[in-house]
């Protein structure tokens, strides 16, 4: 017999969960999400993609402002689910909803628990230069994401992988272990293991200032910095020519100098150990480019110098 339940959550990575449980069979009740926020250029409000996806599937979306409300709370008991699934919906649920589902609240989480608790966990596993990540479910409990593991799936981050590459292989690996979950949860087999207290770290948000890439840095590092936040917000530097540029690619590069110099005529760069090759960009306000596409419109000569 499927289950009854309520599905939360936000952004791209949550929409592959979504579809493969409304493909299992499952009966999704209601969806919440995120209110419209602005977005793009042109910053025009927009719905979440899983409120877009839950109106393709002809289910009742959800946008509360508050979950701590009185209101909110009924509204979810009105439901009568046996389960609610969570996939970076972006609001803690606080105890009372938690303990509204018979079968409990299971959150899909992109790391290997206790490794990257919190809001960040892509990002901040490639901006570390790990080597390995994965994803989780976890039965949601008080406290940042503190629950017991069900189930867990590792996968390698490539040397040059970033984050996009890394959100969309868990997007789509967390689905299917969610839908795996969800199974065993159904003939009351699925089991629950505590989290260990060694290893915890936190996935702190990304802030804005955090985001210029530091020449003098070693390349491994400035190269993990820059793929971990590519494509969004995106590690950036400033040239004369050019103002600000994201770099969304790059590769190790060979050569030394002063750090920030660009040795040659291929975007190879001078960091505080080592070298690096910048192979995407993307200009303000642009679409990303090749290396050798932004050099052909825009002047870096090598000996100049990035900030």
């Amino acid at each position: 017999m499927a289950l009854r339940l309520v599905f939360m959550g936000t952004p791209e990575l949550a929409v592959p969960a979504l579809d493969a449980i409304v493909g299992a069979g499952h009966k999704v009740i209601a969806v919440y999400t995120r209110l419209p926020r602005p977005a793009g250029r042109g910053m025009t409000v927009q719905a979440s993609p899983i409120a877009d996806q839950a109106e393709r599937f002809g289910l009742p979306v959800f946008t509360p402002k508050s979950l701590q409300q009185t209101g909110a709370v009924d509204g979810l008991r009105a439901h009568h689910a046996d389960v609610a699934v969570v996939v970076a919906f972006g609001m803690i649920l606080p105890k009372v909803i938690l303990d509204l589902f018979a079968l409990g609240c299971f959150n899909l989480h992109a790391s290997l628990l206790p490794r990257w608790r919190g809001a960040a966990p892509i990002q901040r596993a490639i901006m570390a230069g790990d080597r390995e990540t994965g994803v989780a479910v976890m039965k949601m409990a008080e406290g940042l994401d503190t629950g017991p593991v069900a189930m867990m799936e590792r996968v390698a981050i490539a040397p040059d992988a970033t984050a996009g590459d890394l959100h969309d292989e868990l997007a789509r690996l967390g689905a299917r272990l969610m839908v795996r979950a969800l199974v065993f949860l159904e003939k009351g087999e699925l089991d629950l293991t505590p989290q260990s207290s060694a290893g915890v770290t936190y996935a702190n948000k990304i802030e804005k200032a955090e985001t210029r890439i530091d020449w003098t840095q070693a390349w491994r590092k400035i190269h993990d910095h820059c793929r971990g936040l590519a494509p969004f917000p995106g590690a950036w530097f400033e040239h004369a020519n050019a103002g600000r540029i994201k770099v969304l690619r790059s590769t190790k590069g060979s050569g030394a100098g002063e750090p920030g110099r660009v040795l040659d005529d291929e975007l190879t760069v001078a960091c505080g150990e080592g070298a690096i090759r910048l192979l995407e960009l993307q200009r303000a306000g642009r679409q990303p480019m090749r290396a050798e596409e932004l050099l052909r419109g825009t002047a870096i000569p090598r000996g100049s110098t990035l900030h």
